[in-house]
């Protein structure tokens, strides 16, 4: 326990410092959680921005979108 512990707090750890967030801005865990959904949210985009680039993202969410 003490290990996996470690482990996935290592990771939320990360993205938060990433984020340049050093502890969540919301109180109770439905707030917490919204808040570190967007947090990922903005990860994954910035993300599939660098792989594929900013013009072909754009084209992908104008086709999902439609």
């Amino acid at each position: 326990m003490t290990l996996r512990r470690r482990t996935v707090e290592h990771v939320f750890g990360t993205l938060k410092h990433w984020m340049r967030s050093t502890h969540f801005l919301t109180r109770r865990l439905g707030h917490v959680a919204a808040e570190m959904s967007l947090q990922l949210l903005a990860y994954n985009f910035q993300r599939v921005i660098r792989i594929l680039g900013f013009a072909k993202t754009m084209r992908a969410i104008k086709v999902a979108g439609a």
